[in-house]
């Protein structure tokens, strides 16, 4: 502890996120990047934008990403929010709109990012268990908060919930914000930006990072009526005007609006997340039921733990959770097949 820290350093527990290893003819399935690269029409705008115009700061209102955004799911840009990836834009709504005199709930099994923010920000919160079968229950959210939120499909389990169960959840807290993280919704769930229109209480967060393969492009962003947007904008005018520079607007763009690129390569992570999940169950591993880029796997003869060590022994990188009861699953990208061939084949030696 150094003598110069603000008192809140000491307390807080940071957020840890997958290995980024170096290692020779690696397959790296632990950070659920996409197996493919992005667009070309994103590189290609990418490319355009590296001029001599990075001189200039960028649009601090990312108006013609906004616009593109509110295109593509039938909002106006008013309703749109834009910032450095999902997390940023999580981080926002965490100090917007989380933060009352009850507390905020979301599962005890769930983007572990969620009680790191609670910490910096503050903010009193209650983890609800899933239930035996590893789901949320919305039953289980009839209680007192002051605010919720959760992802659909959770992370690390993947399994997701059907958008009536998120429009009741949304219904049954009126007068609390309700954040639905959608990081993963595009390889087979139901956004709920579609029940925006509906419910002012609510607020939709997705991502570039996964189905359109731009995590290192860092751009995330939030779906809303106009009160809960002008919320997060206030924040970040309050923090950083210019948070997603002319390289990273102009490759969003270009990616939202290749939608041949993107139903292409999203249908191809769904076919290997098939063929994937059938071959861990031929090895006698059960399966959560994913909707997400990655599978949540445990075997009842080997621990968790150790199945990743042996598994990296042979280049091969998984996410291992060191957490009760889910201590024993592996969680695991969907790769390309080639990816996910060569995991097999390493288990196969192994069990």
């Amino acid at each position: 502890m150094s003598k110069y820290w603000s008192p809140i350093v000491s307390t807080l527990k940071p957020y840890v996120p997958g290995e980024q290893p170096r290692m020779a003819n690696l397959v790296k399935l632990n950070t659920n990047e996409s197996p493919y690269g992005p667009s070309e029409k994103a590189l290609q705008a990418i490319r355009a934008a590296a001029s001599a115009d990075l001189r200039l700061y960028p649009d601090p209102v990312a108006l013609g990403l906004r616009q593109a955004i509110a295109v593509r799911y039938g909002v106006s840009a008013g309703e749109v929010f834009v910032g450095n990836g999902s997390d940023e834009v999580l981080a926002h709504a965490f100090a917007a709109l989380l933060k009352h005199d009850e507390p905020l709930i979301y599962p005890d099994i769930s983007y572990s990012f969620y009680p790191t923010y609670a910490g910096l920000f503050g903010i009193d919160a209650v983890e609800v268990p899933l239930n035996a079968a590893f789901r949320i229950d919305i039953a289980d959210y009839r209680r007192r908060c002051g605010a919720v939120i959760l992802p659909n499909p959770n992370a690390p389990t993947g399994i997701g919930l059907p958008l009536a169960e998120i429009e009741r959840l949304v219904a049954e807290h009126p007068d609390q914000p309700v954040v639905i993280d959608e990081a993963y919704i595009d390889f087979g769930g139901e956004s709920a930006t579609v029940l925006v229109p509906k419910y002012e209480n609510l607020l939709v967060v997705q991502t570039f990072s996964k189905s359109r393969a731009l995590a290192g492009l860092r751009v995330g962003f939030a779906i809303g009526q106009r009160p809960l947007i002008e919320a997060l904008e206030r924040v970040k005018d309050s923090f950083n005007s210019y948070p997603l520079g002319r390289a990273a607007q102009a490759g969003a763009i270009a990616a939202i609006e290749d939608e041949a690129w993107f139903e292409a390569t999203r249908g191809k992570i769904i076919a290997t997340r098939a063929n994937l999940t059938n071959d861990l169950k031929t090895r006698g591993f059960e399966v959560l039921p994913s909707q997400a880029n990655f599978v949540f796997a445990r075997h009842p003869e080997h621990a968790g733990q150790a199945l990743a060590a042996k598994l990296r022994e042979r280049a091969v990188i998984v996410r291992h959770f060191a957490k009760q009861r889910i201590s024993d699953f592996l969680r695991i990208t969907v790769g390309t097949d080639e990816e996910c061939a060569r995991l097999i084949a390493a288990l196969d030696e192994i069990l």
